[in-house]
């Protein structure tokens, strides 16, 4: 189990590592927590470190980096006297050795994957406090680099609860306290365990709008040492029905605006350039209703909105 190593009484002020779309959910989070915090861009672990204390600040959040960028950067934390919002490095390092991981998750009893090609895969984000408890959510698959939907249309009700239970186990194995997604693949209808990646992933927003939890927020308030809670409306994802679906779009920036509307996120920074991208979230009660909202929303951002019988003017 992970330990507490700071007082989370003293998390003031925090400086968000990383850029664009990489750092928005992480310092949105810190805003609905009241907390302070500043970017840090994309500068290496040294500056900063340096750049935190400049600043005032007693915590780091990585944003979206990598398990082997967390783990150099929660072990200049640690050097530095700051607190890292993310896993442990032991669990860092387990993250960041595929087969270590594996070899864990084997004597706990998960499953692996087996050796097929092209095997779908599918990603679940599981929520842990330092208390035991665990929380899987509705998994997502990337049908495409820029495209992903949740759930995913391969698993059945009975394997969807199957798969809620392997990743609490694997997560309570592992001694996760925060955030982090574990892959699983699909092979000959048996699920197998992949690897696992730390905090944020940029995909959470799938999770998020089917749950109605706010993943970047409860990674912090776990970290830092509170209960975990439960999904407002219920365990969305491996309990009996379907959770709703949602579709998420990676896109470059578009000629019209989004108007919004009910079932529609775009997560979109406040600075950007010519070729950054944006998030498209678009969710409904089934496929049918969110595709309806997708097209019409990527109308809208595209700048093909036409007029109907009503005049809007």
């Amino acid at each position: 189990m992970q330990s507490l190593r700071f007082d989370p009484l003293r998390w003031q002020r925090l400086l968000v590592a990383g850029s664009g779309l990489g750092a928005l959910r992480a310092g949105q989070a810190c805003s609905e927590l009241d907390l302070a915090w500043h970017a840090g861009g994309c500068l290496a672990d040294d500056a900063l470190i340096a750049r935190a204390r400049e600043l005032g600040c007693d915590a780091l959040h990585p944003g979206e980096a990598t398990a082997t960028q967390q783990r150099s950067l929660a072990r200049a934390c640690a050097s530095a006297g700051l607190a890292f919002v993310g896993s442990s490095t032991s669990l860092l390092d387990t993250m960041c050795d595929g087969d270590a991981a594996r070899h864990l998750m084997r004597d706990a009893g998960l499953p692996l994957a087996e050796p097929v090609p092209s095997a779908p895969c599918v990603h679940l984000p599981v929520l842990a406090d330092n208390r035991g408890q665990a929380l899987a959510l509705v998994e997502h698959e990337r049908m495409a680099d820029d495209f992903a939907v949740a759930p995913s249309e391969r698993l059945t009700p009975e394997q969807r609860a199957y798969l809620g239970q392997l990743a609490v186990l694997g997560a309570r194995v592992l001694g996760l306290v925060g955030l982090a997604t574990l892959s699983f693949t699909l092979a000959n209808n048996r699920l197998g365990f992949v690897d696992m990646r730390p905090g944020l992933t940029g995909h959470e927003g799938l999770a998020e709008v089917l749950s109605g939890l706010d993943l970047a927020v409860e990674q912090i308030r776990l970290v830092r040492g509170e209960r975990l809670r439960r999904p407002r409306v219920g365990h969305m994802g491996h309990g009996p029905g379907r959770p709703g679906h949602a579709s998420l779009r990676q896109l470059p920036l578009g000629k019209g605006l989004l108007c919004g509307g009910p079932g529609v996120r775009l997560d979109r920074p406040a600075a950007v350039a010519d070729d950054a991208w944006v998030r498209l979230l678009v969710w409904g009660r089934d496929a049918a209703e969110a595709r309806r909202r997708e097209r019409r929303a990527l109308a809208e951002w595209h700048g093909e909105v036409v007029s109907g019988n009503g005049d809007m003017g």
